[in-house]
């Protein structure tokens, strides 16, 4: 198969220093690449600034903001039989970005922000996708009833869901426990593990599904 997989955090410019982005270390996603690839599949990941070196074997675009993963994805996402969208992307981006260093003078500073793309939701609804579709879902509560909701919102063929409140799994470490979510509420939980065993075990489940999608895991 031809796999395109996201990762990393999104910066949205604040001015030509600052800006905002998350905790994302992109290690899930470049993990999920290197498993892939290893599995005999083709890969293509797009990355946003992280500090991790290229998987070997994989096509690699960086992009920065929200807007530029979004083009990727629309550019590319046709040639692709499946999609793993582990990046996460910034949900807000300031309506202007200065064009100089913001001083420190006043006492307060507001920021206008405004939606950023919804790349995994423009995937069925505006890019026309019909190949199968991952999402991941971080949360901090109600870690099932968010990721069925994402799941069924964004067309997903499956979500990927980890508590991020949780210390020692999900964003800055190299351990993750998740539950992955199917339709008709379907779940299955995936023990704390590292990234790397954890992508291969991801990998696996996910071309038995699309191979033979009534399969169980």
């Amino acid at each position: 198969m031809r796999l395109l997989i996201t990762a990393g955090p999104t910066r949205e410019p604040i001015d030509p220093v600052r800006f905002l982005s998350n905790r994302s270390s992109g290690r899930m996603g470049y993990a999920l690449a290197a498993a892939a690839h290893a599995a005999g599949h083709e890969v293509l990941l797009i990355s946003g600034p992280v500090t991790l070196p290229a998987p070997s074997g994989v096509q690699l675009i960086r992009v920065e903001t929200a807007r530029e993963m979004y083009d990727a994805v629309r550019t590319h996402l046709p040639d692709c039989d499946a999609a793993i969208f582990s990046a996460a992307v910034a949900d807000y981006r300031p309506t202007q970005a200065a064009s100089q260093k913001i001083k420190k003078s006043a006492t307060t500073l507001t920021l206008e922000l405004e939606r950023t793309e919804d790349i995994l939701g423009s995937v069925r609804s505006q890019f026309g996708f019909t190949g199968f579709l991952v999402g991941f879902a971080a949360e901090t509560e109600n870690l099932i009833a968010h990721a069925q909701d994402k799941l069924q919102r964004k067309g997903c063929d499956l979500i990927i869901a980890n508590d991020v409140s949780q210390s020692g799994i999900g964003f800055d470490s190299t351990e993750n426990e998740v539950t992955l979510c199917f339709p008709l509420g379907k779940t299955t939980a995936l023990p704390r593990q590292s990234k790397t065993v954890l992508a291969h075990e991801l990998i696996r489940i996910i071309s038995s599904r699309i191979q033979s999608p009534a399969s169980s895991i």
